[in-house]
């Protein structure tokens, strides 16, 4: 892809499943990868899989609802690469208990919204500083299919991931003359380490209500978040692209 090579991406949750390899992708293509999460050795562990293939990357222990971990990312980025160019928010919280909308506990809500819509925006408002400065870049937030259509019994979840598409937009909008694109990834069911520990009989439901009738990997996941960073997305800017085996195309 054009546009990554020597550039710098700081990508959250880059310890398992869709932001390793995100993390990775982007080392694949040239960046300077800066590798978060907020379990130390998997994040660590990343960042050994980048350099065993020749790339570079360092790792942060970041909590995305700490202010202060999120303004240490960019200033890293800044200090050590001289900029930030890219950023995927991949970094979220899980849907939690699967209850309907009137028996969700206000701290459940709070706690979701927090980590999966306010922590986008608290890395959003750094990240964009950081990119006017230096007259542009690309951000890419993941939200999910639960981001643009309902799904019963995750309505914090969903709400949330509905609003990291609306930030999106919005932020897309304001910052287009900038130079900086603003994008998001709306992945369907994907075979992470958290689709791996649920029963074989929800697994096969997942499957079985996907047109392509498969789960999607991780790496299907990074591909779309790297394009979208990269000069061949260059006039692509407020898009919440779906990679989830067909689903959406039937809603």
């Amino acid at each position: 892809m054009n546009g990554l090579n020597d550039k710098t991406v700081a990508v959250t949750g880059a310890g398992a499943g869709i932001g390793r390899a995100s993390a990775l992708r982007f080392a694949e293509e040239g960046a300077d990868v800066i590798v978060t999460d907020i379990a130390e050795d998997a994040g660590r562990e990343t960042v050994e899989l980048i350099e065993d293939d020749g790339g570079e990357a360092l790792f942060l222990t970041v909590d995305i609802t700490s202010q202060s971990d999120i303004t240490a990312m960019v200033e890293e980025a800044v200090d050590s690469y001289g900029g930030l160019d890219m950023a995927h928010n991949n970094a979220a919280g899980a849907a939690g208990e699967m209850v309907p909308t009137a028996e969700v506990s206000e701290d459940d809500w709070d706690k979701e919204l927090d980590i999966t819509l306010k922590s986008t925006w608290r890395c959003m408002r750094h990240e964009i500083d950081a990119m006017l400065e230096q007259g542009g870049g690309a951000i890419v937030n993941t939200s999910s299919g639960a981001g643009l259509k309902g799904q019963r019994n995750v309505a914090p979840y969903s709400a949330g991931k509905h609003g990291v598409v609306g930030l999106t937009r919005t932020a897309a909008l304001e910052y287009a003359e900038d130079g900086i694109r603003i994008n998001a990834v709306c992945p369907g069911p994907v075979d992470t380490p958290g689709y791996s520990q649920m029963p074989d009989e929800m697994r096969e439901k997942l499957k079985s209500n996907v047109p392509m009738r498969r789960l999607g990997d991780p790496e299907e996941m990074a591909n779309a978040a790297v394009w979208l960073c990269s000069d061949d997305a260059s006039y692509v800017t407020g898009m919440p692209l779906s990679v989830d085996g067909g689903i959406m195309a039937g809603r």
